[in-house]
């Protein structure tokens, strides 16, 4: 084949949500193609109208941009081969079929969907053969190959509804090389003559990708495990237009597998397990049932393309943690597996910790404040809102975050556990966990808890270091536990036996504020609710 420049595209249909395996798709292309100083394009194939959802094709470039996997030539940006919508190409197909038509490669078939349904029923009652429109059926058929020319003519004059099928040939063999799985031989009496093109004037996407792939200059195709059984017929449709000599090279990649192994991943596993098998989330304009996504659910980009990334492919090495610039950098497709590759939900989330870990304080911070200003909102005029010593003034300030997330930062799986971890240091608690109580209040909890409020509230210098400091001398001087003290400091405080260290908590919080709540969590304890 003649070296010709790099050129791939994801084509997806806007038939609904961009499933993950779609997005590791886009993301191979990508990968291949900066990796070879290529061309990334992303075409739109909506030549399928009856599956069109309104919005799909919004999701697709919305969650391609939030995966920063950005096309070089694509429905907005434009480009040499536009347009780049499919539905926007339907005389180009058109040209094309005719050319097939008139080269005896394809044909006109008049049979209607119920003749043909009727034909299923009468193959499957018969127990024989699934029926096919292939070389053994097509000469028994309402079709140019069995009517006269006169006949077929007058068909289209009237008006009367057809499809364009192709003419698979006889007895042949058609072998390819595939980069992932090597030689790949089909006999041409298993395949059926495929509609190329519909009765509502649009090309099925075996013709328009094919004519499409070869305007537009593609040079590798890189797709699914599903198209593979569509192969040989491309084959055929390049040889058929002379255009085999520049045929696109083909590789394709294996499914994304089920958490345990069996089956391909889908949505409803994901409803059921209790993961996102969509980037971004989902509404359905017909249902409106909401579908969760990993942006939402609070994953970085980077985590989410990483992870994607090793699905079903390897870097030759042991590290796992890679940015988008060593991926390309190091990406081949000879790495690429060909069996299938199990999800696990529980390794995506370990890719966003370790992202989210190595942010800067201060990345998270901002992060934090802006979880912080929307759980503030919700909460002013809610009946629970406690009244505190005004924690509104520490909502925006980003000094106040940056200490807070040093502390909670290493904790932290999904952006929203930020402030699930930092709530305390904003809120002090409203109710109190009764299973901690059990096991941190005791008896004597009041008397101790007193007694060091009335020493903690003379303490001048408020830090983290000389509250350990009077803690360590209280219960020298006064024989008590350390535990007898700090559990119960803990619950008034926390609410629970959650957290940080309890000397960090109180240094970050202040004074004032941690007073108060000692003081307040006291009365509550004696309410009869918490008795």
């Amino acid at each position: 084949m003649i070296e010709k420049p790099v050129r791939v595209r994801f084509a997806p249909s806007p038939t609904g949500p961009l499933h993950l395996g779609g997005v590791r798709t886009a993301l191979f292309n990508y990968l291949f193609a900066r990796k070879n100083n290529g061309t990334f394009i992303l075409r739109i194939e909506d030549t399928d109208q009856n599956r069109f959802v309104p919005g799909a094709e919004e999701y697709i470039l919305e969650a391609l941009s939030w995966c920063g996997l950005q096309a070089d030539e694509d429905v907005n940006r434009g480009g040499p081969h536009a347009p780049y919508r499919q539905s926007e190409r339907s005389e180009i197909y058109r040209s094309y079929v005719q050319v097939l038509v008139e080269r005896g490669h394809a044909y006109y078939a008049f049979d209607t969907p119920e003749e043909l349904n009727v034909l299923r029923d009468k193959y499957q009652k018969e127990g024989g053969d699934q029926f096919q429109y292939n070389v053994k059926t097509r000469n028994q058929l309402r079709n140019s190959l069995t009517l006269s020319a006169v006949e077929v003519n007058r068909k289209i004059d009237l008006g009367e509804p057809y499809v364009i099928r192709i003419f698979i040939p006889e007895n042949q063999e058609l072998v390819f090389n595939d980069l992932i799985r090597g030689e790949v031989c089909v006999h041409t009496d298993n395949l059926d003559d495929k509609v190329l093109f519909k009765s509502d004037g649009l090309p099925t996407y075996h013709l328009a990708n094919v004519v499409d792939d070869h305007l537009m200059e593609i040079s590798h195709v890189i797709r699914g495990e599903e198209w593979l059984p569509s192969a040989p017929m491309h084959l055929l449709l390049y040889r058929f237009f002379g255009w085999e000599g520049s045929m696109p090279l083909f590789a394709h990649l294996p499914l994304i597998l089920k958490p345990d192994g069996h089956g391909k991943l889908s949505k409803r596993d994901g409803d059921r397990l209790g993961f996102p098998v969509f980037p971004l989330k989902w509404t359905d304009p017909s249902t409106g049932d909401v579908s969760r996504g990993y942006r939402e659910d609070g994953y970085l980009p980077e985590a989410f393309i990483n992870m994607l990334a090793l699905l079903g492919w390897n870097p030759g090495t042991e590290q796992e943690l890679l940015t988008l610039e060593e991926l390309i950098r190091i990406f081949s497709l000879e790495r690429i597996h060909k069996a299938g590759s199990k999800f696990d939900p529980d390794k995506a989330k370990w890719f966003n910790h370790q992202y989210l870990s190595a942010l800067p304080v201060e990345s998270m911070a901002v992060m934090l404040v802006q979880l912080a200003v929307d759980s503030w909102q919700l909460a002013v005029g809610s009946e629970h809102n406690p009244i505190t010593p005004s924690p509104h003034h520490l909502i925006t300030d980003i000094d106040y975050a940056q200490r807070v997330v040093a502390l909670i930062k290493d904790r932290i799986t999904l952006i929203p556990d930020l402030l699930t971890n930092a709530h305390l240091f904003y809120f002090p608690p409203v109710s109190y966990d009764m299973q901690a109580k059990e096991k941190m209040w005791k008896a004597e909890s009041p008397q101790i808890v007193s007694a060091f409020l009335t020493e903690a509230r003379q303490l001048e210098s408020w830090t983290s270091e000389t509250i350990h400091q009077l803690v360590q001398d209280f219960t020298s001087r006064t024989s008590v536990k350390m535990g007898q003290l700090m559990m119960p400091l803990r619950l008034l405080i926390v609410g629970s036996n959650q957290g940080p260290g309890m000397m960090e908590i109180a240094g970050v919080i202040g004074k004032e504020d941690c007073l108060f709540r000692i003081s307040v969590g006291l009365d509550r304890l004696f309410m009869p609710e918490y008795k």
